[in-house]
């Protein structure tokens, strides 16, 4: 059988995944250079365990700074459990800075949650108000 080449496996990838929409950014990124340029070693295996988990239905966009619960869109909107609640741009995502961020931004999802409502941009950014606590 005749190995694939990696355009013919980002195909695969791109159409299991709303033409890489529902691709974490790194990922769609990782797939973006693996159709143009050479990849090294690690690259390539990373590449290939994208297509095995994206093609075998386990593909699992991974948490923003590893933080349970928030994703980061292409557009740099950051949702909560696929919400919206917040817009990142920038190095943010990236950075210990970006961390502490995301941990705020679940504890604030996580109050309002407790209180019935649910999150969003005001309720955890516009409207927030320092200090607050479950009623």
């Amino acid at each position: 059988m005749k190995k694939r080449s990696n355009c013919e496996l980002a195909i695969d990838i791109l159409s299991a995944t709303n033409d890489g929409n529902d691709l974490a950014p790194e990922h769609l990124k990782l797939l973006e250079i693996a159709v143009n340029c050479p990849l090294g070693v690690k690259a390539l295996q990373s590449f290939r365990r994208l297509h095995r988990e994206v093609t075998s239905g386990t593909y699992a966009r991974p948490w923003l700074q590893g933080v349970e619960h928030l994703t980061r869109d292409h557009n740099g909107y950051v949702s909560w459990k696929g919400l919206r609640v917040d817009h990142w741009s920038g190095n943010l995502p990236h950075t210990e800075k970006g961390k502490d961020a995301a941990l705020e931004l679940a504890r604030r999802c996580e109050i309002i949650e407790s209180r019935g409502e649910v999150p969003d941009t005001t309720s955890v950014i516009w409207k927030w108000e320092e200090g607050q606590v479950c009623a």
